[in-house]
C-alpha cells in the first residue's frame, strides 16, 4: 500500500515520517504541506518525494496518514475519503461534531478504511492490560473509574506550543482524548458529561456512563515540567486495575497502526476497533465538554447534559 503524509510539523518529522519509513509492506510515497520549503525539508530528510498540491498526492497513494491540526485535517480527510483512500488520522478526528460527521459519512460512503492514531491504544502492554480489564469485568463490572494527564505546552512553550493547543482549550482537545482512549475502552458508553475549568488551566469531567458507573477526566496543557504525569484507574468488585508503565516507542506505536489499516483495508476485513467510530465517540465527549464549559463561562453554572 502507498502512503501520502499529510504534515510538515514536529510531529511529522518524529514520528509519522520515522514510522512510515520503518514499517514493513508499505511504501511511504511522499509527503505534501501547505508551506512549500517545509514540505521540500521533510521530503528530502526521508528521501521521499515533495508533492506540489494536496490533490497531486491523492492521485498517487493509496492511503493518507495526517499529521495537521485537527480543524484541518477534518477538511482534508473528508477529501482523501470521498476519493476513495484509506485513513490515518490523529486524535481528535475534528473539532466540532459538524465536521466529525462529514468525514465519518465520508468514509462510510467511500467504504474506505481508517484508523485513528490514540498512542497508548496501540502499544501491546496497554492492549494487554484492556484486555485483562475485560476478562475480570465478565465476572465483576468496573464500577468507576478515573483519569489524570498532565502537559506544560500551554506553560513552557516547547514544541508542541502549537497555535491550536494553545487557543483551544488544549488541555481538553489534546490531552483529553488519551485519557477517555482509556476509560472509553474499559466502562460502558458515556451517557452524561459535566465539566470545569478552574482559574489555572486544568479541565475536569465527571462521565456517568451506561449501566450506573461514573469516572472523572482532569487534564491540562498548563502545569509545571515537573509536575507532567499520566495515570489512569478503574475500580470495581475485582479491586484495582492501574494503567502500566508504556516502554514502546511512538514510532512502533505509530508503526502498529500503519499495519493494522492495511490489513484493515483488504476486501472483506472487519473495521478497525480504533476507527473513525472510536474517533467518534471520543469526539462526541469531548463536544459537550467544550460545550458545558463554553456556557459555564456565561452563566457559572454546572449541570449535566
Amino acid at each position: 500500500m502507498r502512503f501520502g503524509l499529510v504534515g510538515t510539523g514536529h510531529w511529522a518529522r518524529v514520528a509519522h515520517a520515522p514510522a512510515l519509513t520503518a514499517t514493513a509492506d508499505v511504501t511511504f510515497a511522499g509527503v505534501w504541506g501547505r508551506d512549500p520549503a517545509r514540505t521540500a525539508a521533510l521530503a528530502d530528510e526521508f528521501g521521499v518525494r515533495a508533492y506540489g498540491s494536496f490533490d497531486e498526492l491523492l492521485s498517487d497513494v493509496d492511503a493518507v496518514e495526517f499529521s495537521v491540526p485537527p480543524d484541518v485535517q477534518a477538511e482534508y480527510a473528508t477529501a482523501a475519503a470521498t476519493a476513495g483512500k484509506h485513513l490515518l488520522l490523529e486524535k481528535p478526528i475534528a473539532h466540532d461534531a459538524g465536521a466529525g460527521r462529514a468525514l465519518t459519512d465520508a468514509a462510510a460512503a467511500s467504504g474506505v478504511a481508517s484508523a485513528v492514531f490514540f498512542t497508548q491504544l496501540y502499544r501491546p502492554e496497554v492492549r494487554d492490560w484492556l484486555a485483562s480489564c475485560r476478562a475480570a469485568a465478565a465476572e465483576h463490572p468496573w464500577e468507576g473509574g478515573t483519569a489524570l494527564t498532565l502537559g506544560s505546552v500551554q506553560r513552557e512553550h516547547g514544541v508542541f506550543s502549537t497555535p491550536w493547543r494553545l487557543e483551544r482549550d488544549g488541555g481538553l482537545w489534546d490531552l483529553g482524548p488519551h485519557a477517555l482512549s482509556i476509560l472509553l475502552n474499559v466502562l460502558e458508553p458515556v451517557e452524561a458529561v459535566a465539566a470545569h475549568e478552574d482559574p489555572l488551566g486544568t479541565v475536569h469531567l465527571v462521565l456517568g456512563h451506561r449501566g450506573g458507573a461514573s469516572s472523572t477526566v482532569s487534564v491540562s496543557q498548563n502545569v509545571p515540567t515537573a509536575a507532567g504525569l499520566s495515570y489512569a484507574r478503574v475500580w470495581g468488585g475485582a479491586g484495582h486495575a492501574v494503567l502500566p508503565d508504556q516502554p514502546t516507542t511512538v514510532v512502533d506505536a505509530l508503526s502498529t497502526a500503519i499495519t493494522e489499516l492495511t490489513a484493515a483495508a483488504r476486501p472483506g476485513a472487519a473495521a478497525h476497533p480504533y476507527g473513525l467510530a472510536f474517533g467518534a465517540r471520543v469526539l462526541d465527549v469531548l463536544v459537550r465538554a467544550q460545550g458545558h464549559l463554553d456556557r459555564a463561562r456565561d452563566d457559572g453554572q454546572m449541570s449535566p447534559q
